[in-house]
Protein backbone atom coordinates (compact mmCIF):
# COMPACT_ATOMS: atom_id res chain seq x y z
CA UNK A 1 0.00 0.00 0.00
CA UNK A 2 1.26 3.34 -0.70
CA UNK A 3 1.19 6.37 2.15
CA UNK A 4 1.71 9.87 1.74
CA UNK A 5 3.77 11.68 5.00
CA UNK A 6 3.11 15.16 5.94
CA UNK A 7 0.51 16.39 4.38
CA UNK A 8 -1.10 19.66 4.31
CA UNK A 9 -4.62 19.75 4.57
CA UNK A 10 -8.09 22.23 3.97
CA UNK A 11 -10.91 20.27 4.60
CA UNK A 12 -14.23 21.61 3.41
CA UNK A 13 -16.98 19.83 4.57
CA UNK A 14 -20.40 18.69 3.38
CA UNK A 15 -19.34 19.22 -0.23
CA UNK A 16 -21.15 17.49 -2.95
CA UNK A 17 -19.55 19.69 -5.94
CA UNK A 18 -15.94 19.70 -6.73
CA UNK A 19 -16.21 23.24 -7.72
CA UNK A 20 -16.29 24.33 -3.97
CA UNK A 21 -13.33 22.11 -2.75
CA UNK A 22 -10.80 25.38 -3.64
CA UNK A 23 -7.14 24.57 -5.00
CA UNK A 24 -4.42 25.60 -2.82
CA UNK A 25 -4.20 28.91 -4.59
CA UNK A 26 -7.65 29.93 -3.32
CA UNK A 27 -7.06 28.92 0.54
CA UNK A 28 -7.25 31.99 3.05
CA UNK A 29 -5.38 32.23 5.99
CA UNK A 30 -8.39 32.03 8.16
CA UNK A 31 -9.25 28.39 6.72
CA UNK A 32 -8.15 25.30 9.07
CA UNK A 33 -5.34 23.82 7.82
CA UNK A 34 -4.69 20.89 9.21
CA UNK A 35 -1.30 18.55 8.81
CA UNK A 36 -1.89 14.88 8.11
CA UNK A 37 1.31 12.31 9.50
CA UNK A 38 0.17 9.63 7.37
CA UNK A 39 -2.65 8.68 4.68
CA UNK A 40 -2.71 5.60 2.65
CA UNK A 41 -3.07 6.39 -1.52
CA UNK A 42 -4.70 4.86 -4.01
CA UNK A 43 -5.06 4.96 -7.82
CA UNK A 44 -8.68 5.14 -8.81
CA UNK A 45 -10.63 4.92 -12.12
CA UNK A 46 -12.02 8.30 -13.26
CA UNK A 47 -16.04 7.50 -12.90
CA UNK A 48 -15.17 6.37 -9.06
CA UNK A 49 -13.09 9.77 -8.35
CA UNK A 50 -15.83 11.87 -9.97
CA UNK A 51 -18.15 10.01 -7.52
CA UNK A 52 -16.00 10.94 -4.92
CA UNK A 53 -15.28 14.13 -5.65
CA UNK A 54 -18.96 15.24 -6.40
CA UNK A 55 -21.34 13.43 -4.80
CA UNK A 56 -22.00 12.73 -0.83
CA UNK A 57 -23.24 9.04 -1.19
CA UNK A 58 -22.03 5.85 0.48
CA UNK A 59 -18.65 4.99 -0.49
CA UNK A 60 -17.30 1.23 -1.36
CA UNK A 61 -17.50 -0.67 1.53
CA UNK A 62 -14.03 -2.38 -0.27
CA UNK A 63 -12.14 0.95 -0.11
CA UNK A 64 -13.42 1.83 3.96
CA UNK A 65 -12.14 -2.01 4.72
CA UNK A 66 -8.56 -1.09 2.52
CA UNK A 67 -7.97 2.58 4.64
CA UNK A 68 -9.86 1.81 7.96
CA UNK A 69 -6.90 3.29 10.71
CA UNK A 70 -4.58 3.15 8.20
CA UNK A 71 -4.24 7.49 8.48
CA UNK A 72 -3.07 9.80 11.49
CA UNK A 73 -3.33 13.50 11.87
CA UNK A 74 -0.79 15.26 13.93
CA UNK A 75 -2.45 17.74 16.29
CA UNK A 76 0.06 19.41 19.11
CA UNK A 77 2.32 16.88 18.51
CA UNK A 78 0.38 13.85 18.79
CA UNK A 79 -0.64 11.33 16.43
CA UNK A 80 -4.41 10.52 16.11
CA UNK A 81 -5.69 8.09 14.19
CA UNK A 82 -8.20 8.22 11.78
CA UNK A 83 -11.00 5.62 10.92
CA UNK A 84 -11.73 6.45 7.33
CA UNK A 85 -9.14 8.80 5.94
CA UNK A 86 -7.32 8.32 2.12
CA UNK A 87 -6.08 10.36 -0.89
CA UNK A 88 -7.03 8.92 -4.32
CA UNK A 89 -6.19 10.18 -7.65
CA UNK A 90 -7.18 8.99 -10.98
CA UNK A 91 -4.07 10.25 -12.44
CA UNK A 92 -5.36 13.59 -13.40
CA UNK A 93 -7.06 15.09 -10.17
CA UNK A 94 -6.19 14.42 -6.37
CA UNK A 95 -8.40 13.98 -3.49
CA UNK A 96 -7.85 13.84 -0.03
CA UNK A 97 -10.99 12.52 1.89
CA UNK A 98 -11.87 12.13 5.56
CA UNK A 99 -15.57 10.50 6.57
CA UNK A 100 -14.88 11.22 10.09
CA UNK A 101 -16.47 7.94 11.48
CA UNK A 102 -19.03 8.11 8.51
CA UNK A 103 -19.42 5.62 5.35
CA UNK A 104 -19.51 9.09 2.92
CA UNK A 105 -17.16 11.70 2.01
CA UNK A 106 -17.75 14.07 4.37
CA UNK A 107 -14.75 16.48 4.41
CA UNK A 108 -12.90 17.17 1.17
CA UNK A 109 -9.25 18.56 0.51
CA UNK A 110 -6.90 19.71 -2.30
CA UNK A 111 -3.62 19.22 -2.14
CA UNK A 112 0.09 21.98 -2.26
CA UNK A 113 1.53 21.66 -5.48
CA UNK A 114 5.00 20.06 -4.31
CA UNK A 115 2.29 17.44 -2.83
CA UNK A 116 0.20 16.80 -6.03
CA UNK A 117 3.72 15.89 -7.48
CA UNK A 118 4.93 13.67 -4.97
CA UNK A 119 1.19 11.73 -5.79
CA UNK A 120 1.91 11.70 -9.74
CA UNK A 121 5.41 10.45 -9.23
CA UNK A 122 3.93 7.82 -6.81
CA UNK A 123 1.07 6.41 -8.96
CA UNK A 124 2.82 6.39 -12.22
CA UNK A 125 2.83 3.02 -13.82
CA UNK A 126 0.85 1.95 -10.80
CA UNK A 127 -2.20 -0.33 -11.38
CA UNK A 128 -5.73 1.10 -10.20
CA UNK A 129 -7.16 -0.19 -7.52
CA UNK A 130 -10.76 -1.85 -8.13
CA UNK A 131 -13.39 -1.12 -6.61
CA UNK A 132 -17.46 -1.77 -7.68
CA UNK A 133 -20.23 0.80 -7.03
CA UNK A 134 -23.69 0.13 -8.00
CA UNK A 135 -25.22 1.35 -11.14
CA UNK A 136 -27.45 3.29 -9.60
CA UNK A 137 -24.58 5.07 -7.57
CA UNK A 138 -22.69 6.11 -11.00
CA UNK A 139 -25.88 7.48 -12.58
CA UNK A 140 -25.58 11.37 -14.16
CA UNK A 141 -26.22 13.49 -10.88
CA UNK A 142 -28.73 16.04 -11.40
CA UNK A 143 -28.33 19.56 -10.36
CA UNK A 144 -30.73 22.53 -9.49
CA UNK A 145 -30.47 25.80 -8.12
CA UNK A 146 -29.06 25.29 -4.55
CA UNK A 147 -26.20 23.09 -6.68
CA UNK A 148 -25.66 24.22 -9.64
CA UNK A 149 -24.56 22.87 -12.71
CA UNK A 150 -20.69 23.27 -12.59
CA UNK A 151 -20.57 25.01 -16.08
CA UNK A 152 -21.99 28.23 -14.22
CA UNK A 153 -18.78 27.91 -12.12
CA UNK A 154 -16.25 27.76 -14.57
CA UNK A 155 -13.77 30.26 -14.38
CA UNK A 156 -14.65 32.04 -11.57
CA UNK A 157 -12.79 32.86 -8.24
CA UNK A 158 -13.64 31.09 -4.68
CA UNK A 159 -15.33 34.33 -3.60
CA UNK A 160 -17.54 34.64 -7.03
CA UNK A 161 -18.81 31.06 -6.50
CA UNK A 162 -19.78 31.67 -3.17
CA UNK A 163 -21.78 35.05 -3.82
CA UNK A 164 -23.39 33.02 -7.50
CA UNK A 165 -24.25 30.42 -5.05
CA UNK A 166 -25.91 33.32 -2.46
CA UNK A 167 -27.39 34.88 -5.11
CA UNK A 168 -28.57 31.64 -6.35
CA UNK A 169 -30.65 30.68 -2.26
CA UNK A 170 -31.99 34.16 -2.46
CA UNK A 171 -33.55 33.87 -6.35
CA UNK A 172 -35.09 30.21 -4.57
CA UNK A 173 -36.17 32.14 -1.75
CA UNK A 174 -38.28 34.45 -4.51
CA UNK A 175 -39.40 31.56 -5.99
CA UNK A 176 -40.77 30.26 -2.61
CA UNK A 177 -42.16 33.18 -1.82
CA UNK A 178 -44.55 33.40 -5.31
CA UNK A 179 -44.91 37.21 -5.35
CA UNK A 180 -45.28 38.35 -8.35
CA UNK A 181 -45.21 41.99 -8.11
CA UNK A 182 -41.67 41.02 -6.14
CA UNK A 183 -40.25 38.87 -8.82
CA UNK A 184 -40.96 41.72 -11.70
CA UNK A 185 -39.54 44.24 -9.17
CA UNK A 186 -35.94 42.65 -9.29
CA UNK A 187 -36.24 41.20 -12.73
CA UNK A 188 -36.62 45.06 -14.01
CA UNK A 189 -33.63 45.94 -11.31
CA UNK A 190 -31.31 43.07 -13.47
CA UNK A 191 -33.11 43.92 -16.83
CA UNK A 192 -34.20 47.86 -17.14
CA UNK A 193 -34.70 47.81 -20.79
CA UNK A 194 -36.97 44.86 -20.50
CA UNK A 195 -39.53 47.05 -18.41
CA UNK A 196 -42.47 47.10 -20.26
CA UNK A 197 -41.94 43.36 -21.52
CA UNK A 198 -41.24 42.22 -17.76
CA UNK A 199 -44.90 44.32 -16.28
CA UNK A 200 -46.94 41.41 -18.40
CA UNK A 201 -45.20 38.27 -16.98
CA UNK A 202 -46.81 36.21 -15.04
CA UNK A 203 -45.07 34.91 -11.51
CA UNK A 204 -43.48 31.82 -13.42
CA UNK A 205 -42.28 32.77 -16.40
CA UNK A 206 -40.45 36.26 -15.00
CA UNK A 207 -38.75 34.17 -12.45
CA UNK A 208 -37.20 31.71 -15.02
CA UNK A 209 -36.32 33.77 -17.07
CA UNK A 210 -34.21 36.00 -14.26
CA UNK A 211 -33.09 32.43 -13.13
CA UNK A 212 -32.19 32.01 -17.37
CA UNK A 213 -30.17 35.65 -17.45
CA UNK A 214 -28.06 35.00 -13.91
CA UNK A 215 -26.30 31.93 -14.84
CA UNK A 216 -23.61 32.32 -17.00
CA UNK A 217 -20.63 33.81 -15.36
CA UNK A 218 -20.00 36.29 -13.09
CA UNK A 219 -20.08 40.39 -13.37
CA UNK A 220 -20.69 43.53 -11.85
CA UNK A 221 -23.95 43.38 -12.14
CA UNK A 222 -24.46 39.95 -10.80
CA UNK A 223 -22.87 41.95 -7.47
CA UNK A 224 -25.27 44.44 -7.38
CA UNK A 225 -28.60 42.12 -7.61
CA UNK A 226 -26.69 39.81 -5.11
CA UNK A 227 -25.94 42.49 -2.16
CA UNK A 228 -29.38 44.22 -2.59
CA UNK A 229 -31.37 41.03 -2.55
CA UNK A 230 -29.49 39.78 0.43
CA UNK A 231 -30.30 43.28 2.13
CA UNK A 232 -32.60 42.98 5.47
CA UNK A 233 -32.25 39.14 5.32
CA UNK A 234 -29.40 38.36 8.71
CA UNK A 235 -28.52 34.87 7.38
CA UNK A 236 -28.19 36.35 4.00
CA UNK A 237 -26.80 39.68 4.78
CA UNK A 238 -23.74 37.33 7.25
CA UNK A 239 -22.79 35.22 4.07
CA UNK A 240 -22.72 38.54 2.03
CA UNK A 241 -20.10 40.38 4.54
CA UNK A 242 -18.12 36.98 5.43
CA UNK A 243 -17.27 36.96 1.30
CA UNK A 244 -17.01 40.77 0.48
CA UNK A 245 -14.93 41.22 3.90
CA UNK A 246 -13.14 37.71 3.35
CA UNK A 247 -9.50 36.97 3.97
CA UNK A 248 -6.36 37.29 1.84
CA UNK A 249 -5.01 33.86 -0.13
CA UNK A 250 -2.36 32.13 1.27
CA UNK A 251 -0.06 32.79 -1.99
Amino acid sequence: MLYLHDVWVNWFEGEENGYNICHFHEWRKDDGIELLDQVPLFKISAPLFNYIENDLSELPKALLNDVYQKAYSRKNHERVQLDYCFIVTDGSGILAVDTIGYHIPIRKSRLIPRQEQIVYDMVDNHPEMEYTFSESESTAKEHHILSPDPAFMNGLTRRERQLKQLLFMALDQLFTANNTAEIRYWYTEWAPEKYEYIQALEFENAWHELYEEIQEGWSDKHSILCENLVKGQPFFEKLWEMEIGDSPSMT
